[in-house]
């Protein structure tokens, strides 16, 4: 009889302690797996949140770009000579010059 008790308890305790490391290792693999998918998760919404970000600063470029093109066109038109000329004419009242008030240089 002891030696059936002593057979029990060694082959039940080995059963036990063989349930244990099979629950700790499930227990473990789950634990990794939920570890890698949260990091998953977190690089692509970390992603998305770039390509958000990236397409916000192209859409800032495009709308400063079309500014410059802008003030390029008004500089071009506020720098024209007829522009100036009528300017110099209408708000100054200026004219040519007669031939007697032109002095040439040497």
């Amino acid at each position: 009889m002891q030696s059936e008790e002593v057979i029990k308890q060694n082959v039940y305790g080995h059963a036990k302690t063989s349930a244990g490391i099979k629950y700790s290792t499930f227990i473990l693999v789950a634990f990794v797996f939920i570890a890698v998918l949260l990091i998953y998760v977190w690089s692509h919404i970390h992603m998305t949140e770039l390509e958000y970000r990236v397409a916000r600063e192209i859409s800032i470029k495009e709308k400063i770009l079309d500014d410059q093109r802008k003030l390029k066109v008004e500089l071009a038109t506020l720098k024209s000579p007829q522009r100036i000329e009528a300017v110099a004419k209408e708000k100054l009242g200026m004219s040519y010059p007669e031939r007697d008030q032109v002095i040439i240089l040497k």
